[in-house]
């Protein structure tokens, strides 16, 4: 591996860690679009900004950047409180009017500057470590990874610093401000490290990328995890893990790093969604099917238990009389009597079948639930 492979695979890694951890937060509050609204609308602020100062290193980029993610919100909550539209549709009219405008300020005041659409949407991650930090003299390292790693400590110590009110906020926005946690300046300051985030990423991973970070991971460890610690500990190892494989899938089909990068999240997110232990398509299908067995041999010790002690006991515990009883196929009841049979619900002697102790336990247990 060259230096310059292991320098953009770290920026990658740095990109998915920063974007990762306040993606948990978007798909926790269920505004997990607010990503693809916000990765496209700082596009204007960026232009905004240029205009003003003419200098693309410009940090006031980055603070305009933030300042508009915040105002497509504030726009957002404002056609929402109408009534008039949903959130999700109220997303879906603001960014697109945003980002439609900073698209023709840039093709029709910024040709021939180094701000186009295509490095905006898709970045370009093999160029990244050409453009170098130097402090002092010394070179420190691409700019990409300079700037992401600042942010990823931002947004680090901001979770750290308020995560109980950040947790709190998120699960009970009316308790919190109940308790005095003011959870509207906490999202819109979750809002505004989201920008932040998103205008970092821009030139080294492009907005579909950050996109791809900022949800594909956190949706991944929701599916494997109820805690906040362990999902936001999974979300940035899936994030690297993404980050580094996509890399390496581009290297061998030499195709798009950022395209190979955010398909590499998409199968470990579909993976976990057929595979999870315990929300996977898989494990859903199996509990299904144990519930329907599980009350299908409920209502078979039910039924012996209603029948039991009295005159028409013998033919209604009648194996072969069994599916008639309860309106079942042969096969279904003949299967249904050998798994309580093997959970020792019930006793099977020739040809009928008896209640046992537990059995007569979970029919009473069940009749009184």
């Amino acid at each position: 591996m060259t230096m310059l492979q292991f320098e953009i695979q770290l920026i990658a890694a740095t990109t998915a860690i920063a974007c990762s951890l306040v993606g948990v937060f978007l798909v926790l509050r269920r505004i997990a679009m607010a990503s693809d609204a916000i990765s496209h609308t700082v596009v204007l602020g960026i232009v905004i900004a240029f205009f003003l100062v003419r200098d693309l290193n410009s940090p006031l980029l980055i603070i305009s950047a933030a300042a508009t993610g915040v105002v497509t919100f504030v726009f957002v909550e404002l056609l929402t409180k109408t009534e008039l539209v949903k959130e999700d549709a109220a997303i879906g009219l603001v960014f697109p009017a945003l980002f439609s405008i900073a698209v023709i300020l840039i093709s029709r005041y910024a040709t021939g500057v180094h701000l186009d659409i295509d490095s905006v949407l898709l970045g370009e991650l093999a160029f990244a470590p050409f453009s170098r930090f130097s402090l002092f003299g010394v070179d420190i390292g691409p700019n990409a990874l300079v700037v992401m790693s600042i942010i990823t400590v931002i947004n680090l110590v901001f979770i750290i610093l308020l995560y109980k009110e950040l947790k709190l906020s998120t699960f009970d926005a009316g308790l919190a401000a109940t308790l005095g946690f003011m959870p509207g300046i906490l999202h819109y300051a979750l809002i505004s490290l989201v920008s932040i985030t998103a205008v970092g990423a821009f030139e080294a991973v492009g907005s579909i990328l950050v996109v791809a970070l900022m949800i594909g991971p956190p949706a991944t460890a929701y599916l494997l995890t109820d805690r906040l610690p362990t999902m936001l500990g999974l979300s940035a190892i899936l994030g690297v893990v993404s980050a580094v494989s996509g890399y390496w899938v581009a290297h061998l089909l030499d195709s798009s790093i950022a395209g190979s990068m955010a398909t590499m999240v998409g199968v470990l997110f579909l993976v976990t969604f057929l595979f999870a232990p315990n929300r996977g398509v898989i494990a859903l299908i199996r509990r299904r099917k144990r519930q329907k067995w599980d009350f299908a041999k409920k209502m078979l010790v039910i039924h012996l238990l209603n029948h039991e002690g009295k005159p028409d006991y013998a033919y209604e515990s009648r194996v072969d009389h069994m599916h008639e009883e309860m309106s079942w196929k042969p096969e279904f009841a003949r299967q249904v009597v050998n798994r309580a049979v093997n959970s020792k619900w019930i006793d099977r002697k020739n040809g009928r079948v008896d209640l046992t102790e537990k059995g007569r336990q979970i029919a009473h247990q069940t009749m009184e639930s």
